[in-house]
């Protein structure tokens, strides 16, 4: 439940700008081609986890923290 601030209104939680959207969308479909690359032996465990890492870098996506 929201608190209310001390001038009577409820505060709000700063929404995503489109940018920060297309890094998120953009984070989600290169780590669904490394699975599916992982997933037909194209490369290794090792491999994708250092991509994984790469990516995660160049989106710089939100929400990397609660992604496996």
């Amino acid at each position: 439940m929201d608190r209310l601030q001390t001038d009577g209104t409820i505060p709000t939680t700063p929404r995503m700008t489109q940018e920060a959207l297309q890094r998120e969308a953009d984070y989600a479909r290169a780590q669904k081609i490394l699975e599916s690359m992982r997933g037909r032996g194209l490369i290794s465990l090792s491999e994708f986890d250092r991509i994984t890492a790469l990516n995660r870098e160049s989106f710089s996506p939100a929400l990397a923290e609660i992604m496996p």
